[in-house]
């Protein structure tokens, strides 16, 4: 069968490879088409569309590059229409996949959509583009299920692949000696600074994360370069500190740090489930205003996955002007020195690993779309 996919971003890349993967087992004569990263290329060749020419965040950026964008949609219309593949599968990114499952709806190409938008949290509405033009709906958390039926929208929850992708990530970890020889770090204890996957997000936070240093100077803080980014980026901000950046082993680099400093997103999940104290920090343009016209419009009571998740604030969230130097440190010194703080936090994240489902994810749910194309006209 012939498979269409698009994922706009980092981690939609990482979830599109493991799918694929798991695709290409139970359907051994699988076709793909995609646009993605570099990890879904290692199964279905170059992308059609790298997700790095379709990560714009945020309104202002998106209406910069407006026309950017509507061209890279006109083109992946084009070769979606003349690939006529099985199944459209949508990975997130909502702003541009729902305008594909339109597309694709009105060309008789079935759409299953793989990691929901999260319109939990916000454009409820987008549940009525969803009824009108995907077809199947599977979800990473549980609580999406409840969520969905109280929208009258069946979804299926297979599990989160990110517990496969960790649990093989493992598999290769080396030594915390080993580690530090190899990215020449200084064999003090590591505090790791996640500062996102986008330049916007990164100057916003990174900052506030390398104000730790002066107050921990028994430490070794390690940035985890975003794949994305360029090191001079980085150097602009990281002038006259003993700071390094590691690239391409952001899980590692958490394994070994006592404690994370983390962008709120897919990366606070990731910790978690890796087994690192975290706080997490989020500052968005437009200033106090602006953040307090978003709180109204979001419905959830934390920006965090891992609060979301456990309806609980278990990771302290550091957002916008509660985002300050003297906040930072006294989060991280709790993270640090108050063990029973520590303990609390990381039973919180044993509970929080149950709830996502246990491994075999990706591959119970491409089993599911292999047997729902072959079945379902």
């Amino acid at each position: 069968m012939k498979y269409f996919l698009i994922a706009g971003e980092a981690s939609g890349d990482l979830h599109g490879s493991n799918l694929m993967a798991y695709l290409q087992k139970e359907d051994p004569n699988a076709e793909f088409v995609f646009c993605g990263g570099d990890k879904m290329a290692l199964y279905g060749g170059q992308p059609y569309i790298h997700y790095k020419d379709m990560a714009f965040m945020g309104i202002f950026e998106v209406l910069k590059n407006i026309r950017s964008i509507l061209a890279i949609m006109k083109s992946c219309k084009k070769k979606l229409y003349e690939f006529s593949p099985d199944v459209l599968i949508l990975i997130d990114y909502p702003g541009f996949n729902l305008k594909m499952a339109e597309y694709a709806h009105a060309n008789n190409i079935r759409v299953f959509y793989y990691i929901s938008p999260k319109i939990w949290a916000w454009k409820k509405n987008r549940i009525n583009t969803i009824k009108k033009y995907v077809n199947r709906m599977f979800v990473i958390f549980p609580f999406e299920v409840e969520f969905y039926n109280q929208l009258n929208f069946s979804v299926e929850f297979e599990g989160n692949p990110l517990l496969d992708t960790i649990a093989e990530n493992k598999k290769t970890f080396t030594s915390h000696e080993e580690f530090c020889n190899r990215y020449q770090l200084f064999g003090k204890p590591l505090i790791a600074l996640v500062a996102g996957s986008r330049k916007q997000e990164i100057s916003s936070v990174l900052p506030f994360m390398i104000a730790l240093e002066e107050e921990f100077s028994e430490y070794q803080l390690v940035v985890a370069g975003a794949p994305s980014i360029e090191r001079g980026f980085y150097e602009k901000y990281l002038k006259g500190h003993q700071i390094q950046v590691v690239y391409n082993n952001t899980y590692q680099l958490i394994y070994h740090a006592k404690a994370a400093i983390v962008n709120s997103g897919t990366a606070a999940l990731e910790a978690a489930l890796i087994g690192t104290p975290q706080v997490v920090c989020y500052r968005m343009a437009g200033g106090k205003a602006l953040y307090l016209m978003g709180k109204r419009i979001l419905k959830i009571p934390y920006i965090s996955l891992v609060n979301i998740i456990m309806n609980q604030e278990i990771i302290t969230e550091l957002i916008q002007h509660y985002l300050t130097k003297d906040a930072l440190i006294k989060e991280t010194r709790k993270l640090l020195y108050d063990t029973h703080y520590r303990q609390t936090v990381l039973q919180k994240y044993d509970e929080l690993y149950h709830k996502l489902g246990g491994l075999g994810a990706s591959e119970r749910v491409a089993r599911k779309m292999v047997k729902r194309i072959n079945t379902e006209t």
